[in-house]
């Protein structure tokens, strides 16, 4: 089973690859060592520093009487040694 579930691209999240920080949405039961020991061997980086945190679901609106609520996430904040990056798929313009 994957830890990593997904890249948070944001304008935020964007904004923190000047620092060496890079967001993903991972496994809401993974654990700080899981996530490093996943994205080193998966981008070949040294991570220094993982963070996370869970996310609560959204109130999610829909026409009609009921309404629904989205699923909590689990969040990490990976901070990487100076001088290396992560690359992923980032669409053109």
């Amino acid at each position: 089973m994957s830890v990593l579930r997904r890249p948070i691209v944001t304008e935020r999240s964007t904004a923190m690859k000047e620092q060496n920080k890079y967001v993903f949405e991972v496994d809401p039961g993974a654990t700080k060592g899981q996530v490093k020991e996943e994205v080193e061997a998966y981008f070949k980086v040294d991570v220094l520093r993982v963070n996370t945190a869970l996310m609560p679901g959204k109130m999610r609106r829909r026409m009609g009487p009921r309404g629904g609520y989205r699923s909590d996430w689990k969040k990490a904040i990976v901070t990487i040694k100076a001088g290396q990056e992560i690359k992923f798929a980032e669409p053109t313009a």
